[in-house]
């Protein structure tokens, strides 16, 4: 499929899940930008500047994924690049319901906006940003959660460094 999508999130961290959406959504478009967004329903563990240096990191081996981030309405900042499809994965059919009605609001401000749902490779069902920030306060092993590349810094943030 030609062009440019957008994978937008607040990847707080990010996971192998993302990661995994990631890495399918490359060979799909000629071009990803993953937003860093902000969300006001989560407090955020990681800044915006260490959370998009994180996805840096992560994609840096991917050579038509660039990373961005943006505190406005996705259906704008799709606008403002030009992109038509937005991609998001589903875990579960809670994620599906939620992610319907994104959809629909964000074609309803913006009427060039498609979204391209992604199933979630099935060993990444239960993971999310959530779960591995829990896992981390109690110094769990976050290495099949989190890619290698973040791993030391996130158990550095909770105090788990020195495991």
């Amino acid at each position: 499929m030609k062009g440019l999508a957008i994978y937008p999130g607040s990847f707080d961290p990010i996971t192998l899940g993302h990661l995994n959406v990631i890495k399918r959504a490359a060979k799909v478009f000629d071009k990803i930008i993953v937003c860093v967004g902000s969300n006001p329903n989560k407090k955020s563990v990681f800044s915006m500047e260490e959370r998009v240096e994180q996805v840096k990191k992560v994609c840096a081996r991917f050579p038509n994924v660039e990373v961005d981030y943006s505190d406005r309405l996705l259906a704008e900042y799709c606008r403002s690049k030009d992109a038509h499809i937005i991609i998001r994965g589903l875990r579960a059919l809670s994620d599906f319901e939620h992610e319907c009605q994104m959809a629909n609001f964000n074609r309803k401000m913006n009427p060039e906006l498609d979204t391209f749902f992604l199933a979630a490779d099935s060993k990444y069902t239960y993971l999310s940003s959530t779960a591995v920030k829990e896992m981390a306060r109690y110094g769990a092993d976050l290495s099949e959660y989190v890619p290698r590349e973040i791993l030391k810094e996130i158990e550095l943030k909770f105090g788990n460094g020195g495991k």
